[in-house]
């Protein structure tokens, strides 16, 4: 493991290098840019989280020719742990003919397709996290990565809004008509590649939209939601300009109401364990001043629902637990499960035999919330622990531990929404799953961390 040093100046001697010296190379700031910064084009082309991907490719070629000119490649603190999980991933491949029982019998080769989209997709994160770390202040400074998050959580706002008010908006990606008709149409190819601005769900009666756009799902928008929420905060903390915190504001507040409609409990949780830590983290600070503003935004929001029917689909949600039978289902067939292959898990996730009454009861046309659940769908930590055994959930859990533990006392504005963010992140690990984009937030947050570390802290 690299040992974080002090960033070394990038920039050739006038002149060109010497003789035999190697010509030091910079990396650019804009493949991390592009990827934050136009993601709404990318969800709007069809590419979505498939950007991660596509952008992986000239970040690890930047950094090889960095290595190659003679640079040193940092590592986060910890990344032996991740080191851990990405192998935990790979060797639980072999476990992919198994079929636990209580699980729809399939072969190995029809689940591979899933789990390399998944292995990809962590390798990509990995990818971005070591880039992003390695940029140093005059490649992308600090405050900018922090724009561009600040950034996205008005993106999440907006599709939040239009989720709300055309919740049957949706539309056919360039990249979507270049597939196959056989291809498009299935499920989880229309969650990467066909942009819509809401699900439409049963929760309190009736059909309703619940936001989704621009990630996908309600459950992630929720999750990025509390994972992006800190940064425009930090932002608009940073800016010299008054109209920018004003705006910031603004977004903060309209951010309520989506919120709400969403009618996603585990947000509602992870917002308020948000602000809590956040709280907590700056009277231990000496700032008491945080809990005069946390009484007024308290206060705001309970106004907010009182006065207006937020209040009324609150408490309906609050009364109509729709879910938490097959969330219980689904986390006792996941526990069992690890205590069948507790070392490496199963390689990935698996539908159950039938619904949680009845073997018999599964998924059809006229009742898609039946039976045929996923195990290991229905948060992180119970698909850690039924895919990748205690070895994967180790290394996952261990890297995001240490990186809290080892910047525990980074008081700075990045240091506390960083730490925050991942904070939240286990929160929501028990009722959301984080690839693709909240592991994303959550790996730039480790990067955050990390720089600051090196860099000199921002406040």
């Amino acid at each position: 493991m690299t040992p974080a040093a002090p960033a070394i100046a990038e920039t050739g001697r006038t002149g060109g290098p010497a003789h035999g010296e190697r010509k030091t190379t910079t990396l650019p700031a804009w493949p991390v840019a592009s990827i934050l910064a136009l993601y709404p084009l990318w969800w709007a082309l069809g590419l979505g989280v498939l950007i991660f991907a596509v952008m992986a490719v000239p970040m690890l070629f930047l950094l090889l020719r960095r290595r190659a000119a003679g640079r040193v490649l940092r590592l986060p603190p910890g990344f032996g742990w991740w080191a851990l999980f990405l192998v935990a991933v790979v060797v639980s491949i072999g476990a992919l003919g198994a079929d636990p029982a209580g699980t729809i019998a399939e072969h190995g080769t029809g689940r591979l397709p899933a789990v390399t989209y998944k292995l990809v997709m962590y390798l990509a994160l990995t990818v971005l996290m070591l880039y992003a770390g390695n940029l140093t202040e005059a490649e992308l400074p600090k405050r900018r990565l922090v724009k561009y998050l600040g950034w996205l959580f008005v993106v999440t706002v907006a599709g939040g809004v239009l989720g709300m008010v055309a919740g049957n908006f949706q539309f056919t990606s360039p990249v979507e008509m270049l597939l196959p008709h056989s291809v498009r149409n299935k499920g989880f190819v229309q969650s990467l590649v066909h942009p819509y601005a809401a699900q439409i769900m049963d929760i309190v009666g009736g059909d309703k939209p619940r936001p989704a756009a621009p990630w996908g799902y309600t459950n992630t928008w929720g999750n990025n939601f509390c994972l992006l929420a800190g940064w425009l905060v930090v932002a608009a903390w940073q800016s010299p300009k008054r109209s920018v915190r004003f705006w910031a504001v603004v977004c903060l507040l309209v951010s309520i109401a989506p919120a709400v409609f969403s009618l996603n409990r585990g947000l509602w949780i992870g917002a308020g364990l948000l602000v809590v830590y956040v709280a907590a983290r700056y009277v231990l600070a000496g700032k008491l001043w945080i809990i005069g503003a946390v009484t007024v935004v308290a206060a705001l929001v309970g106004i907010a629902l009182i006065a207006t029917p937020l209040g009324g689909v609150v408490s309906a949600r609050l009364d109509n637990g729709k879910s938490n039978g097959v969330r219980s289902f689904l986390v006792d067939r996941a526990l069992e499960g690890f205590a069948g292959s507790p070392v490496i898990g199963y390689g990935g996730t698996r539908n159950t035999a039938g619904g949680r009454n009845s073997i018999t009861v599964g998924e059809s046309a006229g009742c898609e919330r039946c039976g045929n659940f996923t195990v290991g769908g229905n948060g992180q930590l119970w698909q850690l622990l039924y895919a990748h055994g205690a070895v994967g959930t180790a290394g996952y859990l261990g890297f995001f531990g240490y990186a809290l533990w080892r910047f525990r006392r980074d008081r700075s504005a990045i240091g506390v929404a960083a730490s925050a963010a991942i904070v939240t992140s286990f929160s929501a690990m028990l009722w959301y799953n984080s690839l693709v984009t909240p592991l994303a937030f959550m790996v730039l947050a480790v990067a955050l961390l990390w720089r600051n570390s090196y860099e000199g802290k921002e406040t």
